[in-house]
């Protein structure tokens, strides 16, 4: 499902329309403006029909399967509805690989040190301590240990562009993955 926001082109349509008007004088501006705003409604509709028949010329090109256009709110959402038969299988996600075996510190090598974390990263490690059952301190050893282990791998994945179906958001630019393996 791909979901589309009409909305710029609507208001792109409103724009050249007050634009051809400018320099015509007040009254004809104003009267513009009144048909921008009561055109609005009938400006999305047209879009709507226009891009409700290309979905149905693209179905009607396809050898199986849909394309549907849905409203949702002011957006459009184009929904593609393959059979079973002509979706191709997904790869198995590769396994995790094993996380490196914690070395062992001797009661003489620990030392203690100062961290400073933002407020909002510190309350998200405690989170995900306790998810993990451990106390902050270990935690961040834990962390520690596997970003400085010998055969760790630094980890930065750029995930803009991978589909998540049904998850809001997807495909904004930003969204990475980063950690230590």
């Amino acid at each position: 499902m791909v979901r589309m926001d009409i909305t710029p082109y609507v208001d792109r349509l409103a724009e050249q329309l007050t634009a051809a008007t400018r320099g015509a004088g007040p009254e004809t501006e104003a009267a513009a403006q009144r048909l921008v705003v009561g055109l609005d409604p009938a400006m999305r509709l047209a879009m709507m029909e226009a891009l409700s028949q290309a979905a149905a010329e693209i179905t009607a090109e396809l050898p199986s399967g849909s394309v549907d256009v849905r409203l949702a709110g002011r957006d459009l959402d184009f929904v593609l509805e393959l059979p079973a038969s002509a979706v191709p299988p997904q790869p198995e996600p590769p396994a995790a690989p094993a996380p490196p075996e914690p070395e062992e510190v001797a009661e003489g090598d620990v030392v203690r040190i100062t961290l400073r974390l933002p407020d909002s990263l510190k309350t998200r490690a405690e989170e995900l301590a306790a998810t993990s059952g451990q106390s902050l301190n270990a935690w961040l050893v834990s962390a520690v240990r596997r970003a400085a282990h010998e055969r760790a791998v630094s980890i930065d994945i750029d995930l803009s562009s991978v589909p998540f179906e049904g998850f809001p958001g997807r495909g904004r630019p930003g969204r990475r993955m980063s950690g230590w393996a």
